[in-house]
């Protein structure tokens, strides 16, 4: 009888006549249904159908406990692969101090390291928000400091009160015209202090 996750074993395979693969792997051929279950059985192993919808269909002499075994393994290390991205978030402000500034840059690493995203969020509070500068050196700061595995994909912006930036794993490659995802965009973002009257005009 075949479950609705395994495949057809033994007495439970229809078809008239079976390709058949031994346990160490090698084709044997094509076998009737009925020679192939009692070739199984003189080995004391089972005939499992391993591709049903061939013509004929592939069965394959195994041990099938060993089998289920097995399969149930190969998904579960599947399953300990699968990864999925989460979108960290680390605060900031203004007045954070380098040395957890230094802190939260371990953090990004960390979880850049673990696949996720990183947002970093500078909130400001009362006359803060007249100085976006700081909060793009501290992201800038971050940035550089896990520029050999992250860039800033997105960002930085400002978002009502607060600016924020994503940082993503790998090396960033922004298409033409863009700055967005380069390590040092927060730095470029910066805008360039105007010509005083001093200086002379280029020519």
């Amino acid at each position: 009888m075949r479950t609705q996750t395994g495949p057809r074993v033994n007495r439970a395979i229809r078809a008239p006549e079976v390709r058949l693969i031994d346990e160490d792997g090698n084709q044997l051929g094509v076998f009737p249904l009925q020679q192939a279950l009692e070739l199984a059985q003189s080995r004391d192993l089972d005939l499992v159908e391993v591709a049903a919808n061939a013509v004929p269909p592939v069965c394959k002499l195994v041990d099938f406990g060993r089998y289920k075994y097995e399969q149930t393994k190969r998904e579960r290390e599947a399953k300990r692969h699968q990864h999925i991205t989460e979108m960290k978030e680390l605060r900031l402000r203004p007045k954070t101090s380098p040395h957890d500034l230094e802190v939260q840059a371990k953090k990004a690493r960390e979880f850049l390291e673990e696949g996720h995203k990183v947002r970093l969020l500078v909130r400001f509070r009362g006359r803060e928000a007249q100085h976006p500068d700081i909060a793009r050196g501290q992201i800038d700061q971050i940035a550089r400091a896990v520029a050999d595995i992250g860039y800033i994909e997105q960002g930085p912006a400002m978002e009502g009160r607060a600016m924020f930036a994503v940082l993503a794993r790998g090396s960033g490659k922004p298409q033409s015209g863009s700055r967005a995802g380069q390590p040092g965009a927060a730095r470029a973002a910066r805008p360039e202090p105007a010509a005083t009257a001093s200086e002379p005009a280029s020519e």
